[in-house]
This record gives C-alpha cells, sequence and structure tokens, in this order.
C-alpha cells in the first residue's frame, strides 16, 4: 500500500461514516452545504451539482471558516452540515477531515465524488 493509500485510509477511519449521493442530497435539501471542490476544467466537462457551493481545494479552509475573514456567506457556523464533493470521492476525504479539524464537526464527504452523484441520476447543471 502507497503512503497516500495509507493516509487516505487513516482519514477514512477518523472521519467516519461518509454519504452517498442520496444521502448528500437529503442533506442539501435539509439546509446543509455540498461543497464541490473540483478544478474548473472538471466543472465545464462535466457540469455542476445545482445549489452546490463552488471553492476550489486550495481555498477551502479559508472559504469555509466561519470564524475567518475570507469566509463564504453560506459558512455560517461550526454546526453547519458540509459535504465536500470533488470528482471520484479521493480528496474530498482529505478535505473533510480538514474542516473537521476547523471545528466543523459535521463535515463529510460524498462516497464516489460527483461521478456518483451523476451516475445516480441526480441533477447536474451542464
Amino acid at each position: 500500500m502507497s503512503a497516500v493509500d495509507e493516509l487516505l485510509a487513516r482519514a477514512r477511519q477518523e472521519l467516519g461514516p461518509r454519504v452517498n449521493p442520496q444521502e448528500a442530497a437529503a442533506v442539501q435539501e435539509a439546509g446543509g452545504l455540498l461543497v464541490d471542490i473540483r478544478y474548473a476544467q472538471l466543472r465545464e466537462r462535466d457540469g455542476t451539482i445545482p445549489g452546490a457551493l463552488i471553492v476550489e481545494r486550495n481555498e477551502l479552509e479559508w472559504r469555509l471558516d466561519p470564524t475567518g475573514e475570507h469566509r463564504a456567506p453560506e459558512a455560517t457556523h461550526h454546526d453547519l452540515p458540509v459535504v465536500v464533493v470533488c470528482n471520484e470521492g479521493y480528496a474530498s476525504t482529505l478535505a473533510a477531515l480538514s474542516l473537521r479539524q476547523l471545528g466543523l464537526h459535521r463535515a463529510t464527504d460524498l462516497t464516489g465524488g460527483f461521478q456518483a452523484w451523476r451516475a445516480a441520476g441526480l441533477p447536474v447543471r451542464t
């Protein structure tokens, strides 16, 4: 097993339950935040999840920290349910764990990422 695979396995163990596409849609419907961290080329190629906040990975912590001066307006409090979405569900695990370390204790990620969302037939804006 590579070092990055070990890191991912440890992160998933620490993060706990992840959500599937239907669960992510339910989080969003209940007022939680879906955060798409994919880079622009992937969003342009495949589309986006309607209503998801677009924050590229390198800005995530600054935009989601409810106490930070650079936070997104949607990042209102530490109890906010957040589901991080990457392309296939790998980078999102590490990103969600980072948000947990900032105090967003309900942060998790979407198993299978955007590709699983799309495959589940959930809405996509092209």
